[in-house]
């Protein structure tokens, strides 16, 4: 059973910390089998990749057969059920609406000194999407990833398809072709991280790599970040559940369950005001168990990860959201705005009891793609901003020069970069001393 703690409770401050490590020390000792991989894919390329995937996917293709055809995409887009293509069609239109909301403003400003300063943004030329092929086709993750990107006004966008024991969910590559994705490739693994990052005979190098996937895939990301820009690391899926007792437990159950049947390793907790409601929402946990095709997977999740924690006031909930840093926080409560001013620290808030975290999932218009592992303390889910760059301009004219060059140079002198100091000096007619 998951934990149940109670906050004013000697030794809650233990539990607590061994609650939140739960999932997160829970660490695969995989960077050196990755190195290998990285390096391998960078010196052999294709020949490299079609072995990995011979060996992990077990399927033998040829680097003509890496790539999937316009006419292989249309095809399993025409398998689709038309009910679940429209729910696409509507998800990806939510999506995009919402992220070019986010596009930022080019800017251009002239200050009285005849100095003109500003920035302007520029989309990445080209980024790889990684999309997980373990135990669901998340064919979500393809529309949260790639129509940010488009949006944001990506000319190249490339998506990495694992196709274990060749088999392709059409659901994939109809997603792909809903969101404008140009390629798609039948790998995955570190070896398709090492074929974005580096490049090979036929897969193209791209700027930026994004999305999630296995301890494999994020050691692959962070040990290519550098050669390319990457997202994030992910880590295990996370669900942070602030309920009252007005509550359906059985409401707050599923959603404590909508992230513990992701991954053995993914982690549930819930924090209440009430005892009996806390209890009465880990009963309807065990009931839904019973029910759900994967259970075997949230029963794990929520035995060694999940937890639920008593509180004397909710408002004393906002400390420790802060210190778990969720990746998906719901707040069902009768009123949020107090929880909400006080919360510093989340990667997405779902407000109010009939605003389940499953939608944000699929269909309301944010990405999907959040921090984990307490990372949304200093960084933020995915967005437009992800696939764009600031570049600054300063654009100064003799006049500006005269005005600030003389603090210039007098900075350079100090500093002692007499190259610095000279082509500044130069342009004033004022010599070296």
């Amino acid at each position: 059973m998951a934990r149940l703690l109670f906050a004013k409770e000697a030794g809650f401050e233990k539990d607590f910390t061994a609650l939140v490590n739960a999932s997160r020390d829970e660490k695969s000792d995989v960077d050196g089998a990755v190195a290998a991989i990285l390096a391998d894919v960078k010196k052999r390329g294709d020949a490299a990749v079609l072995d990995y995937t011979a060996k992990w996917d077990r399927v033998t293709l040829s680097a003509e057969k890496l790539r999937f055809t316009k006419s292989e995409i249309e095809s399993a887009a025409s398998q689709c059920d038309g009910e679940t293509l429209k729910a696409l069609h509507v998800a990806a239109e939510r999506i995009a609406d919402y992220h070019r909301r986010q596009m930022p403003k080019d800017e251009l400003y002239a200050g009285k000194d005849g100095i003109t300063l500003g920035w302007r943004w520029t989309a990445v030329s080209s980024a790889g999407l990684y999309v997980p092929g373990g135990t669901a086709a998340l064919f979500s993750s393809v529309l949260m990833n790639a129509v940010p990107a488009k949006v944001a006004g990506v000319p190249r966008l490339v998506v990495t398809l694992p196709t274990p024991d060749g088999k392709t969910n059409p659901l994939m590559l109809a997603a792909c072709k809903i969101a404008g994705v140009d390629e798609v490739y039948r790998i995955g693994g570190a070896q398709a991280i090492g074929a974005l990052a580096y490049g090979t005979a036929t897969i193209a190098a791209v700027d930026k790599i994004v999305g999630p996937g296995n301890a494999y895939v994020a050691s692959a990301k962070k040990q290519v970040f550098g050669a390319v820009g990457i997202d994030m690391v992910a880590g295990p899926s996370e669900i942070l559940v602030v309920a009252d007792n007005s509550n359906d437990p059985a409401w707050i159950a599923a959603d404590l369950l909508s992230q513990a049947e992701h991954d053995p390793s993914s982690q549930s907790v819930l924090i209440t005001d009430s005892e009996d409601f806390a209890r009465r929402t880990i009963e309807a946990v065990d009931g839904h168990l019973k029910t759900l095709p994967r259970a075997d997977i949230a029963r794990t999740s929520w035995q060694k990860h999940g937890g639920v924690i008593v509180v004397d006031r909710l408002l004393d909930a906002a400390a420790l959201v802060d210190r778990i840093a969720p990746e998906h926080l719901e707040l069902a409560v009768a009123d949020a705005k107090p929880l909400m001013a006080a919360i510093r620290h989340a990667g997405a808030i779902f407000v109010g009891r009939h605003t389940p975290e499953a939608l944000g999932d699929y269909i309301a218009g944010p990405s999907h793609v959040l921090p984990t592992s307490g990372t949304a303390r200093f960084s933020s889910g995915l967005g437009v901003f992800d696939f764009l760059k600031r570049t600054s301009i300063v654009d100064c004219s003799a006049e500006g020069l005269r005005a600030i060059g003389p603090s210039a140079l007098a900075m350079a002198r100090a500093e002692e970069l007499d190259a610095h100091a000279l082509s500044v000096a130069i342009r004033l007619n004022i010599g070296r001393t």
